[in-house]
């Protein structure tokens, strides 16, 4: 491994590392990583190649989901005149992505990757056919927390096995190379929304995915499994001598997931960022008691996670050895600020576009695309630049600097008399700062652990960044429902309170109104104004992330699989010392 770190992380900084990283020779807990390894010396050519197209199929499909199904929202809430629970469904979505990766990076480590992907795929399915099938706003809201487990976990998963196969010089392009559908899918799976909303309508939008996942994720599952097959067979793997009865072993499971932290904490966000976005929805507004009184037990929760979690989870959500990992700590605060400045602007922001811009619907949805094209081609170029230099902090600096400028544009950009070039460049400006920033701190905080740590610490920095989003969305919500009716009535004195309430909670009736019309300048003012609000404070979001960018540290990528460990992808040591084989299942 390379010692030619720069004058902030020298070789005393790498040694310091490991020593806050390490855990205990015993693999307990971490049976999924040890196969993963194993199975590095049954691929051969052919076979990596199924492995390579099979991540690029969950890649195409887990794209596909995200360029279509996002614009479904707010069609489908508007169906039932509930438009503005938009930011409610979306925040419980949201969380549940959040608190679901630790869940799945829990079970790949555990039992297995292939197992983990089986559970998502699973959670997926049925998801996807509740929402489908929804008779109202909760059935949909239920349906998206059971999809979103297998939403997450599918994203999660690519992530992890990434890192599996590829050394941390190779690792950003690669990452950066899954994301290459999005290029395609920002066109593809644009016309195929418009057509579906146009067409069959958003029911069947949801319920094609519940046909189409499982057939990509096929092949991928299928070699996976094979491996793991091929590595038992040649004893590469061995059937563990403690052997657990079914009691034992669901119990232990239990302990090793942390179901109860994980319960704590995904209750605790929940009770605090859900009421936000309800301000308005109730009569009473914050006067009412079933407002305050989920923030306050969310508040009183959050102390006893920290207790549960300090005292007495056997495996914590957050493990003591990452609280002293400043890679870990920045990038997750990195992504968590990011995030909430993202969301805070985006959450509305398709809503926004089909009302002030007169464009059809399929030009608005390619513009919601052009910040996820400049995104993936900038990962790519991130990632291409990681393997260069070998280096990525300054990428990280130079991204995030970019993404401020991007977010300060659309403060002046968001008006219906701005020119579409320039709100389309204030989504280009973010996208491209967004696609390096992600690359580069997401290879920059798996460099920093061991192999057997490297799908908690993923699983954790992206659900402390999916946090954030939370939280973004939780205040785009509260700004949105707090200021829109009182908007909407400053601009529209002479409609009644019913008339109004209908532009308020339905998409379809303020768009229907013609441009140039009383009422549709009335609803394009009052956007403005609520959007104005929105901007300035995802710009004001943006700024912590580039200060924190500059105490990143800068690990060296490397030959191997992370910058504290001299070992390769099949877990063995690069000078040639191998560990000790056969591991146990």
């Amino acid at each position: 491994m390379s010692t030619t770190y720069d004058e902030k992380v020298d070789l005393k900084d790498v040694e310091s590392a490991s020593a806050g990283t390490s855990i205990a020779s015993t693999d307990e807990g971490h049976t999924g990583v040890r196969k993963i390894e194993a199975t590095h010396k049954v691929f051969g050519r052919h076979s990596r190649w199924f492995l390579f197209i099979g991540l690029g199929l969950a890649a195409y499909i887990y794209s596909l989901d995200g360029t279509t199904t996002y614009s479904y929202l707010a069609f489908a809430t508007s169906a039932f005149s509930k438009h503005s629970l938009l930011s409610t469904v979306q925040v419980v979505q949201i969380i549940i992505v959040a608190i679901g990766k630790p869940i799945i990076a829990k079970v790949a480590d555990v039992k297995s990757r292939p197992i983990a992907y089986i559970l998502v795929l699973i959670f997926y399915v049925i998801g996807y056919i509740v929402i489908a099938s929804a008779n109202n706003v909760g059935g949909i809201a239920g349906g998206t927390i059971v999809y979103a487990i297998g939403y997450t976990g599918l994203q999660l998963l690519t992530q992890v096995i990434i890192a599996d196969i590829t050394t941390l010089k190779w690792r950003g392009l690669v990452s950066g190379l899954m994301s290459l559908p999005f290029i395609i899918n920002a066109f593809v799976g644009s016309n195929i929304s418009t057509n579906v909303l146009q067409g069959v309508g958003w029911r069947w939008g949801y319920g094609m995915f519940a046909i189409l996942v499982p057939a990509a994720l096929a092949p991928l599952i299928i070699t996976l499994v094979w491996a793991e097959w091929k590595a038992k067979k040649t004893g590469l793997i061995k059937k563990s001598e403690k052997q657990l009865t079914f009691v034992e072993n669901v119990v232990d499971t239990f302990h090793q997931l942390n179901v109860i932290g994980l319960i704590l904490l995904c209750g605790t966000v929940a009770l605090i960022l859900v009421p936000i976005t309800l301000s308005r929805v109730l009569a009473k507004g914050w006067q009412d008691a079933s407002m305050i009184a989920p923030v306050v037990v969310g508040g009183l929760l959050l102390p006893v996670y920290l207790v549960w979690e300090w005292k007495f989870a056997k495996y914590p959500v957050v493990p003591a050895r990452f609280l002293k990992n400043p890679s870990f700590i920045i990038a997750s605060l990195i992504g968590a600020l990011d995030f909430i400045s993202f969301y805070i602007s985006y959450s509305y922001l398709y809503s926004f576009v089909i009302v002030v811009k007169p464009w059809p619907l399929l030009h608005s949805t390619y513009f919601m695309q052009t910040q996820t094209v400049a995104l993936t081609v900038f990962g790519i170029t991130g990632g291409v630049l990681l393997r260069y230099f070998g280096r990525y902090k300054w990428v990280l600096t130079a991204g995030l600097a970019i993404r401020l400028v991007g977010a300060g544009l659309m403060i002046h950009s968001r008006g219906a008399n701005a020119s579409d070039a320039e709100v389309v460049w204030s989504q280009i400006l973010q996208g491209i700062g967004g696609g390096f920033a992600a690359v580069a701190s997401q290879v920059g905080a798996q460099a920093s652990v061991p192999h057997i740590d490297v799908a908690t610490l993923t699983a954790l920095v992206l659900l402390i960044t999916e946090i954030g989003g939370a939280i973004g969305t939780a205040i785009a919500g509260a700004i949105w429902t707090s200021l829109m009716p009182d908007q909407l009535a400053k601009h529209l004195p002479f409609l009644d309170e019913a008339t109004r309430t209908q532009l308020y909670g339905s998409l379809y009736v303020a768009a229907a109104e013609p441009r140039g019309s009383p009422i549709r300048e009335g609803v394009i003012l009052a956007y403005d104004h609520v959007m104005l609000r929105l901007t300035i404070a995802a710009t004001i979001f943006a700024i912590p992330p580039l200060i924190l960018s500059f105490f990143m540290p800068n690990w060296h990528l490397g030959d191997t699989q992370n910058a504290v460990e001299t070992v390769n992808l099949a877990g063995e040591k690069v000078d040639g010392t191998k560990k000790p084989e056969p591991v146990e299942a």
